[in-house]
């Protein structure tokens, strides 16, 4: 079972509760999920109790009123506390409440919101400062495992347009990532992990940045395990409506990287994804839609 915030507390006075206040208290120790992501109304509802209920029980247990408890319960949610299982369970209850439309129109709100927040002066500055420094960098090695991946290798993927630049980190064959012991100072290493963080990417990020290698951290908090590691640290979110924490963001964020990346190498940049395009071409590897066709 799930471990509520508040099941401790909850234990201590639960045999001194009159018995609807412990049958609201039972059903926050048994439903954490709920209390996290459904109405008040709604968790008495299915607890079969009255709404004043779970206020008294609030009340009880110290709180001004109830949205303060249920507050505590979705902030434990979002930082992970409850843990995917967790999650996937408040997923479920949502996902029955409201229908599937309407969670499918949560998660599109949702991330078009995390997306424009990266559009703040703040955090456009620090995406810039982020460009400038892996620019500088004789080359870029790249490391996201997991969730990350992705992130990390489309952005990895983009920039070997330029040529060489990049070097992946990629632990699928268990010697991947055995390529940082070629970093130097004179390069950088761009890491990305989210919480809950990869014990393999803190390792070797730790390891790098003790070797003297500069570290560009796309992550989710400035307590991130590699924030404390990093010259420069790019934060995302990654709440979701979904059990899974969302890499929408942090996918921007590289393709944002990469694009003013390569802007910057002006017409050396421009000459060596020309040369890239006919190497591809040569190779037979893409297939290019009919030329005049529309598309909608």
């Amino acid at each position: 079972m799930i471990r509520a915030p508040l099941t401790d507390a909850i234990v201590e006075v639960f045999d001194s509760l009159p018995s609807q206040l412990q049958d609201a208290a039972r059903y926050l120790i048994d439903n954490p999920e709920d209390v996290a992501l459904l109405s008040m109304r709604e968790q008495a509802r299915r607890a079969g109790l009255q709404p004043w209920t779970m206020v008294r029980l609030a009340k009880r247990l110290g709180f001004d009123g109830y949205e303060p408890l249920r507050s505590l319960y979705a902030n434990a949610m979002r930082q992970g506390e409850l843990g995917f299982a967790g999650k996937a369970g408040a997923q479920l209850a949502r996902q029955s409440e409201v229908g599937d439309r309407a969670l499918a129109g949560e998660m599109v709100r949702s991330l078009a919101e995390q997306v424009a927040r990266l559009g703040e002066p703040e955090r456009l500055d620090t995406l810039v400062a982020a460009a400038e420094r892996l620019y500088a960098a004789r080359r870029i090695f790249c490391l996201g495992l997991r969730s990350s991946h992705p992130v990390v290798a489309h952005f990895g993927y983009v920039l070997s347009f330029l040529g060489e630049k990049t070097v992946m980190l990629d632990g699928a064959s268990g010697a991947g990532t055995d390529a940082i012991r070629l970093a130097t100072s004179q390069d950088m290493l761009f890491v990305a992990s989210v919480a809950p963080y990869t014990r393999l990417t803190v390792e070797l990020a730790r390891r790098a940045a003790s070797g003297g290698v500069p570290v560009i951290a796309l992550t989710d908090s400035a307590v991130s395990p590699l924030a404390g590691l990093a010259a420069l640290s790019v934060l995302v979110a990654t709440d979701s409506p979904s059990f899974f924490h969302t890499m929408t963001p942090a996918f921007v964020v590289g393709e944002i990287l990469a694009a003013l990346i390569a802007g910057k190498g002006g017409d050396k940049a421009l000459a060596a994804i020309r040369r890239t395009e006919e190497q591809l071409s040569q190779l037979d590897i893409h297939i290019l839609p009919p030329r005049g066709r529309r598309t909608s």
